[in-house]
């Protein structure tokens, strides 16, 4: 038996591109992208109180953002749905991921959902099903229930898992919050970077090809790129931004970094996972 239940805090890990090549776009406007995913052990976290009248409740609503629209909500109705059950949740979810921040949060929060209600509610769901109906949430959303880290192909949803090493990273969050859909959106994106097979992607390989968009719009995420790789010329941004991060082989190595960090500038470190915490759920 799992060690999970209703009295569980359960994880939702931030996540990073290691490289991110926008390769195409489809007819319907999604972009074809090829990235490989690592989990972290920053997340924000969840728990959830069962209801008996079949409603689902956020009690830790954001501001700003109506039920329908939050994520936690819309993948709780969604697992509701797909399975005919009628059991209700009460949510609560505590942030420390940012919003607009590259890292996943909200895909996170989603996907923490829908593997925590599948077990509390025993729907049952084999997680290739799941992944399917994450994706009707998000294009981020079926790597966190897939739970490995893994090179990425398609709109996100086609998996080639890989083994990385050890790596403590070190995180850098400019006080902006970068809509994704603007940086998709941008004329000058490039989208025509040649696919890799993923069995010949090597570590440390690529770039982020929404960067130049995100810095040449948003100021502070160059600037904090270009503070960093005064110390990591590897560094990139993750996702569509804002933060931007470098791999070291060791937490003292990261943490040496983050001690000259510049005040007015703020981030963390975090060690690199070998998998979801909830892969083995």
């Amino acid at each position: 038996m799992s060690d999970w239940n209703w009295h569980s805090t359960w994880p939702a890990p931030a996540k990073l591109n290691l490289f991110l090549h926008v390769v195409g776009r489809r007819t319907d406007g999604y972009h074809l992208l090829q990235t490989v995913f690592r989990f972290i052990d920053r997340a924000d976290s969840l728990q959830f109180a069962p209801r008996e009248d079949g409603g689902v409740t956020l009690a830790t609503p954001t501001p700003g953002v109506p039920p329908e629209r939050d994520l936690t909500v819309r993948a709780a109705r969604l697992l509701q749905d797909a399975t005919g059950c009628r059991q209700g949740v009460t949510i609560h979810l505590a942030k420390t991921l940012p919003m607009g921040g590259g890292l996943g949060g909200g895909s996170s929060d989603a996907a923490t959902v829908l593997l925590a209600l599948n077990h509390l509610w025993q729907t049952g769901l084999p997680r290739r099903e799941l992944e399917k109906l994450g994706l009707a949430l998000g294009a981020d959303v079926p790597v966190f229930l897939h739970g490995r880290n893994t090179f990425a192909e398609g709109v996100g949803e086609a998996f080639t898992d890989i083994d990385l090493p050890p790596e403590c990273y070190l995180v850098l969050h400019p006080a902006v919050n970068v809509p994704t859909a603007a940086i998709f959106g941008a004329p000058e994106l490039k989208r025509d970077t040649p696919p890799i097979p993923a069995i010949d992607w090597r570590h440390g390989q690529g770039r982020n090809d929404l960067e130049p968009v995100a810095c040449a719009r948003f100021p502070a995420v160059a600037e904090h790129l270009a503070w960093l790789r005064q110390f990591a010329p590897h560094a990139l941004m993750t996702g569509s931004g804002a933060c931007v991060f470098a791999g070291f082989p060791s937490r003292a190595e990261a943490d040496i970094v983050f001690a000259r960090l510049p005040a007015g500038m703020s981030g963390w470190v975090a060690a690199g996972l070998p998998e979801h915490p909830l892969a083995s759920l």
